[in-house]
């Protein structure tokens, strides 16, 4: 008990130094160690880092949970199951209920009625639309947002609780330097006044036991300014190192980017293409029902009639190469597959919708959609 009561005496002893230096600093009574401008220009380029990782962090999270209560809900939920160490389920998105509640209300008004089939087909649709989007912001968090969380709640941590040692070492070589200072006016002071009546033996002996023990005073307080040098050394060391990680973290969130660029690609595509789907779905229905079309749908269906399947040539606007950049499965005749990274040759014809291109590979020849593409030439 009595040690516990010595080190918590003494570590507020410490604390209280370090509080009254800190205080001098900043009123101007006491002299300040400065960093090296390499460390200082890493702290910033740090602090930089960590204020706008989180900035970024944040609002992605609002993008892609725009509904405040739910984002809470759901970051205490992801918690909760990285603290149980199992693997977070798949969350039905809104897109997802909604295509449900139509396929519910189909069934009853009657499948087979114009507006039962009709539910059915744009609730199907609306499942695509929120699977598609699930994916997304299955991805996204994967290869984005925790990333970004990984470094604010792991490495920005270290380099903080590291910072944070650096500058009570800072504070200690600056005790320890002004002791050194004090000491020695002491000891010059000292030095300098007469040695009181040197005739008498019992003042001189007292004034030599006084500088004695001045100068051991000095020897204590320099022994402990370079111990307090070395520990200071040594923690600017650390820390430098840690900071410049930082551009390794740069270089990772670089990456990072470039995958939630590619996820958001991705699913606007799927987005694009089951709309547009949809639309022609819409329009058969239209068609066979006698109801009328939508413009956009029309408009769909006036492309898919215009490039019938071996009838296709090229347009005044010449031919391009294209490289595709997703999987893309045809629907009907007039339409082309293609496959990831191939690269084939795409051009217009008159009237033709500007979402579509004439795709030709070999003697095979359809449409295609611009989403997929990367036009080279």
């Amino acid at each position: 008990m009595d040690f516990n009561v010595k080190k918590l005496a003494s570590d507020a002893g410490v604390f209280f130094t370090r509080a009254v230096q800190f205080t001098e600093e900043k009123l101007g009574q006491a002299e300040k160690t400065e960093l090296d401008p390499h460390l200082e220009n890493l702290i910033t380029k740090g602090d930089a880092t960590k204020n706008w990782t989180e900035k970024i962090l944040r609002q992605t999270e609002v993008l892609l949970q725009p509904n405040p209560i739910d984002h809470t809900g759901a970051r205490i939920e992801e918690f909760i199951y990285d603290k149980l160490d199992r693997k977070l389920p798949s969350r039905t998105t809104n897109a997802e209920l909604l295509g449900q509640h139509m396929l519910d209300a189909a069934k009853e008004f009657g499948a087979e009625t114009p507006y039962g089939s009709t539910l059915i087909t744009v609730g199907e649709y609306q499942k695509k639309l929120g699977g598609a989007e699930r994916e997304f912001l299955h991805t996204s968090a994967v290869t984005f947002l925790s990333p970004l969380r990984n470094f604010l709640e792991g490495d920005w941590r270290t380099i903080s609780k590291e910072r944070r040692l650096l500058e009570n070492r800072r504070l200690d070589l600056d005790i320890c330097k002004a002791r050194v200072k004090k000491a020695k006016q002491a000891e010059a002071k000292a030095a300098a006044t007469p040695d009181f009546q040197e005739t008498r033996p019992r003042n001189y002996v007292l004034s030599a036991s006084a500088s004695a023990l001045l100068s051991e005073e000095v020897d204590k307080a320099e022994h402990e300014l370079r111990v307090a040098q070395t520990e200071f050394d040594r923690q600017a060391e650390v820390t430098r190192l840690l900071l410049e990680g930082i551009s390794s973290t740069h270089l990772n969130h670089l990456r990072c980017l470039q995958d939630f660029a590619e996820a958001q690609a991705t699913y606007y595509a799927q987005c694009h293409h089951y709309m547009q789907d949809l639309q022609r779905e819409l329009n058969r229905c239209g068609n066979s029902s006698g109801a009328p079309q939508s413009s956009a749908a029309g408009a769909a269906d006036a492309a898919s009639s215009s490039f019938p399947s071996g009838r296709l040539s090229p347009g005044a606007s010449g031919s391009r190469k294209a490289k595709v950049l997703y999987d893309y499965d045809a629907h009907d005749a007039s339409e082309l597959s293609l496959l990831a990274d191939e690269v084939i040759t795409v051009y217009t014809v008159p009237g033709m919708d500007p979402d579509w291109l004439v795709g030709e590979r070999g003697n095979e020849k359809g449409k295609v959609p611009v989403t997929y593409l990367e036009l080279l030439s």
